[in-house]
């Protein structure tokens, strides 16, 4: 079941170049921090999930398990020393293949700069039931991204585009 977010913010975004996460295989990947004050979004969410559970269940064994690995998380809870997670749940998604990234004006972007873990936009997504070596849980797949607006840069890094004005001629004299 796709599910298209509301606003969120991207975290941890390596959307253009896939990336090994604890020695796996590389994927691209982004943290989606989702408000806790958006309600459609995350009944989205979680409706879906209850429908990967569903759909799942010979994957998972034939019962869904008590310690069932869940990709909704809460952001007071783990990831409490990151400010941007404060009163938001978050997802990680990712993927074997590159999604798709375009603009508000549904424009495609190219510039590696224009997409960054800080701003902020819509992600479609789907979630889907795994059971690897005895880990069993509901995995968040991700397809596509929409960056709808600009953020504070997340990770200590500032962009360019912020740090300079433009150098006028007498300047450079």
């Amino acid at each position: 079941m796709k599910v298209i977010t509301g606003k969120v913010r991207f975290s941890y975004a390596n959307v253009w170049d896939p990336k090994s996460i604890n020695g796996g295989d590389p994927k691209y990947s982004v943290s989606l921090i989702i408000p806790k004050a958006d309600k459609a979004t995350l009944n989205k969410v979680k409706e879906a999930i209850e429908s990967a559970k569903k759909e799942g269940i010979s994957k998972l064994g034939g019962s869904i398990p008590d310690n069932l690995k869940m990709p909704l998380r809460d952001g007071d809870v783990d990831r409490v020393e990151e400010e941007a997670y404060k009163d938001s749940y978050f997802i990680n998604a990712n993927s074997n293949t590159k999604p798709g990234i375009v603009d508000k004006n549904v424009q495609t972007i190219t510039d590696k700069s224009e997409f960054y873990s800080g701003c902020y936009g819509r992600a479609s997504i789907t979630f889907y039931a795994y059971n690897v070596d005895g880990n069993k849980g509901i995995a968040c797949g991700l397809e596509n991204l929409q960056k709808l607006e600009d953020g504070e840069p997340l990770g200590g890094h500032s962009r360019a585009e912020d740090d300079f004005e433009a150098a006028g001629d007498s300047f450079l004299d």
